[in-house]
């Protein structure tokens, strides 16, 4: 028997994916190497790759949930990344580690954007919840709610503390971060809104939903009509309800009390494209607005500017004056021309992809002239070039990206016999891989390809074909040595010989067909030169679709799978029926037989794995194993280990004599199609829907079953904890447009235990100081100090009241506030004169303060109902007013000092190194507004 000590498996390796569909990429701006580089999402990691070399320049780790979003700081130094579990990872481009992560979103965050100085973000998830997060102080702000669908796009306004929400609920909101609520609804869409642009004036808004228009609307605010010197009316009355004001939900659209800005539509853009709109994008200076919808088109529209504009309507003016004149008509209407939305969006060129895109971002390069870089769902990204200048410019194809990957579902993987090299293939093509390194040796087009193996020797690889041909490959040279049509109906499997002379191969034609290699000459080389070949011997044949074909070790019987739910066990010598193994309510579509060639395994659509005994045919063990149907079974050599792969997304191991679960193995994202177990039995390879390859490495670590249970056991409790009801907060709404950012976690339940433990040990220590006290009062001398806490001497025999601030310090900033909610009220207590005397004491005054203001706020009412707190209050009052004084006076000072040495380098090298960003402010809003309002004349 084989040894019963099992090894842990730990995945060592993703790779064949260049990008996942369901996120966007970004192009990342480094310094003058604009365009080279873009983050990519790669299944639950994220791939900056060097779009010239086509190199993977690094890779942003991410843990078990896929990437749904990403979105770019504008200090270019650091991106945020959304996951499909609802948490936020902030990573430094540099290091590439992740410096932030935020935990509040339900379900997958679908919309991530910075704001102008990259110190607040925004979210959006399909929990139709909006969220904005501080990112200098790692927490998050407010939860704002009010979307009754998935928010599909956020966006902060530049010139305004407003923020604009878009969702598939049909509406667009608008939010008054300063008041925290939605302060206007448009309701002008009868379909979801997938994506908003706002011109960089934030005059102009264009959306895109279901249908092929883009529409336009401008936006008027009340502040600047009264800066304008128009004299604002009396308020409109409420309007009545009538046909035209009714939403198709039947909603009225009535003005909001406040009028703060209004919207009004312009007109419609219309598309090429039929399909929806899936993202749009503007650059930062309004110039270039792409847009693409679920097909392979990408519609590139032009801003035109001031003078483009005025071009234009010299243009129309004069043709104006020519049809007056040919009419015989007083020349008087030239006031009466204005250009349409067409003159001042125009349609520049429509780029056509090899596939369906995804994702698009996109870079003005010098001069007129942008680069666009688009993600495809087939795993490819591919670089445009486009000319602005021209007035019908053809897009041309720069580069593509997608020789390290499969453009489809990878069907069927296996190793080499000295377990150096891997094969893959899929729809389109057969690679081989180097095992250690990842790299793609070589690459062969080939059909859809459903079962593969090497060819002992491993110099040459053989695959089963959908059509049902049968494909011999040269390994070295990556050509196609032979094609033979062996069968009418698609090649499901294909199983080597022991005797390693031959294979055979099972067909939905109904026959199993065996097969012998053969050297033959070579014409097209020399006369004398044979290559390998292979020829049909024998026919089996069955009552029903073959779906998997198995030679036991010592090459005795043939185990045949069939569509009717059974196996079929046949004798290899003479083809003559020995067992039939039938159980499985649905078809069989794997099947392994172990190493001995006692034991075989089938693995059917209805979900269960079934052990049988080759001897009698009978029934060991059925066990439940996978939630969906099971697609790839294989026993690891020597042993009655065996792995399994199902739609279920997860690949388990199991002990064929104990009939018991070892591991699972979660990371792919999309349905396991195939396995292979390497022939040292060290590495499993698995294949999947999500195009991705991932390699499992056998580690040193001893795996323990029950710790294992009991792993699963405490992952299920922490999904429970999170799916559970969120603590009541006192003072707060329920079902209001505002809440907290952050979400009840498993970590927010131990920082809070953490902090009790921490206090019960500080009053344990008082109390015992205390009682020494006393006891050396009594009895008039000193007394031996009793013994520090082992804690406190492992932090360096620090105080308890430090210690305590050194818990309050290692809470992530954004869990603080949920961790204190879950504090009782009696260690609420405590910690508020805690908090006294590290305010008192100087220790971490910012921390002291934001724990004790969120503290009074929650706990308002008991805290001062009770009398015996207002002395503790009273003193927090009097220390927290003149520490806070003292930090902003050192802050004050600090800034002064700054000042004076910009003034003293200025003045010394005669240069402005540091210009003051409000003056470029206000020169920038003032020459801004000179051309609105020119813009303004030329159109009316």
């Amino acid at each position: 028997m084989y040894d019963r000590i099992t090894f842990a498996i730990e995945s060592s390796a993703c790779f064949g994916v260049i990008g996942s569909p369901k996120s966007n990429l970004v192009y990342l701006e480094a310094e003058e190497e604009k365009g080279k580089f873009a983050a990519v999402p790669a299944v639950e990691h994220v791939f900056i790759w060097d779009i010239r070399k086509s190199e993977k320049v690094m890779v942003l780790q991410g843990d078990n949930y896929e990437v749904t979003c990403i979105a770019k700081s504008p200090n270019k130094t650091s991106i945020a990344v959304g996951y499909q579990d609802g948490t936020i990872k902030l990573f430094d481009l540099m290091t590439g580690d992740s410096t932030v992560t935020f935990n509040g979103h339900k379900s997958a965050v679908s919309a991530l954007n910075f704001d102008t100085h990259g110190t607040r973000l925004v979210s959006g998830s399909k929990d139709t919840d909006v969220i904005v997060w501080d990112v200098v102080n790692e927490s998050g702000l407010y939860r704002l709610k009010g979307h009754k669908g998935m928010v599909t796009q956020c966006q902060f306004m530049a010139n305004r503390n407003f923020l604009i929400s878009s969702s598939k609920d049909t509406y667009i909101k608008f939010w008054d971060l300063d008041t925290q609520h939605c302060f206007k609804t448009m309701v002008g869409h009868r379909t979801e809104v997938w994506g908003f642009c706002l011109t960089p004036d934030e005059k102009r808004m264009i959306t895109g939903c279901m249908d092929s228009e883009l529409r336009v609307w401008d936006i008027t605010y009340q502040d600047q009509v009264e800066e304008d010197g128009d004299e604002p009316g009396p308020q409109p009355a409420k309007k009545m309800k009538t046909e035209e004001s009714t939403s198709i939900f039947g909603e009225d659209e009535e003005e909001e009390e406040t009028n703060l800005l209004s919207c009004s539509r312009v007109g419609s853009l219309m598309r090429q494209s039929r399909e929806r709109v899936v993202s749009m994008a503007m650059d930062s200076t309004g110039r270039v607005l792409t847009c693409h919808g679920t097909d392979s088109q990408l519609e590139v529209f032009v801003l035109c500017n001031e003078e483009e504009l005025a071009k234009r309507l010299k243009k129309k003016q004069k043709k104006s004056r020519k049809k007056q004149k040919a009419k015989g008509e007083a020349e008087d209407t030239e006031n009466d021309v204005k250009l349409s939305l067409e003159d001042e969006i125009r349609k520049l060129a429509v780029v056509r992809a090899t596939h369906k895109v995804r994702s698009c971002d996109f870079i003005l390069e010098k001069g007129e002239s942008i680069k666009i870089l688009l993600l495809l769902a087939n795993n490819t990204l591919e670089v445009f070039s486009l000319s602005i200048g021209e007035k019908k410019p053809e897009p041309s194809n720069k580069s593509s990206l997608g020789m390290p990957g499969h453009r489809s579902d990878v069907r069927t993987v296996c190793f080499s016999s000295d377990d150096t090299a891997l094969l893959s293939a899929s729809g389109e093509a057969v690679k081989i891989w180097n095992r250690s390194t990842q790299q793609c040796i070589r690459t062969m087009k080939s059909g859809y390809v459903l079962c593969s193996m090497f060819v002992p020797g491993d110099r040459h690889c053989i695959v089963g074909t959908k059509a049902g041909k049968v494909c011999l490959y040269d390994i070295a040279s990556g050509d196609l040595l032979e094609t033979v049509d062996a069968h009418d109906g698609a090649v499901w499997s294909l199983s080597l010989s022991p005797d390693k002379r031959g294979f055979v191969t099972g067909s939905a034609d109904h026959t199993v067909k065996f097969w012998e290699f053969e050297l033959i000459k070579d014409e097209k080389v020399t006369e004398s030169s044979k290559r390998l070949s292979v020829s049909h011997v024998r026919t089996l044949q069955m009552d029903d679709d073959v779906l998997c074909v198995k030679y036991t070790p010592d090459q005795r019987l043939l185990a045949v799978a069939l569509l009717d739910n059974t196996v079929k066990v046949f004798f290899t010598d003479t083809l003559k029926f020995f067992l039939s193994l039938y159980g499985h309510k649905l078809p069989v579509l794997t099947l392994d037989i172990s190493y001995d060639s006692q034991l075989l395994i089938t693995g059917s659509a209805d979900r269960n794995i079934k052990l049988w005994g080759l001897d009698f045919g009978d029934c060991h063990k059925s066990i439940f194993a996978h939630d969906d149907s099971i697609m790839c079974l294989q026993f690891v050599p020597k042993t009655h280990l065996f792995f399994s792969g199902g739609k279920d997304r997860k690949i388990k191991q199991w002990d064929g004599d104990k009939y018991e679960l070892i591991q699972t193995l979660e990371g792919h994202h999309g349905e396991v199609w195939c396995i292979a177990v390497s022939p040292s039995g060290e590495h499993v390879v698995s294949g999947s829907h999500d195009k991705s390859i991932r390699l499992w490495e056998k580690t040193q670590e001893i795996l323990v079953l029950e710790e294992e249970k009991e792993i699963a056991r405490e992952k299920a409790y922490e999904e429970s904890v999170a799916k559970g009801d969120e603590p009541v907060v006192p003072g707060e709404v329920s079902g209001g447009e505002v809440e907290m950012a952050g979400k009840k976690t498993i970590e927010t339940v131990k920082s809070a235990e953490r902090i009790m433990e921490s206090i019960v040990l500080y009053n344990d220590e008082t109390l015992k100081m205390q009682e020494y006290e006393a006891q050396c009062k009594a009895m008039k001398k000193e007394l031996p100090r009793p013994a520090t806490h082992p804690i406190l001497i492992a932090y360096g025999n620090i105080s308890p009241s430090k210690y305590v601030l050194d818990v309050l310090k290692k809470v992530k900033s954004s869990e603080l506030e949920k961790s204190l909610l879950v504090l009782p009220f009696d260690v609420v207590i405590d910690l508020l004169k805690l908090l006294d005397h590290f305010i008192k004491s100087g220790w971490e005054v910012e921390l002291s303060c934001r724990c004790l203001f969120f503290l009074l706020r929650v706990h308002h009412g008991q805290i001062t109902s009770d009398q015996l707190l207002l002395p503790v209050i009273d003193s927090l009052r009097q220390h927290t007013v003149s520490k806070v004084n003292e930090l902003r006076d050192t802050i004050g000072y600090n800034m002064a000092g700054l000042k004076y040495i910009q003034r003293d380098i200025e003045s010394k090298q005669e240069v402005q190194f540091f210009a003051d960003a409000t003056d470029r402010f206000q020169e920038k809003k003032r020459k801004q507004k000179k051309k609105e309002r020119a813009l303004l004349t030329m159109r009316t």
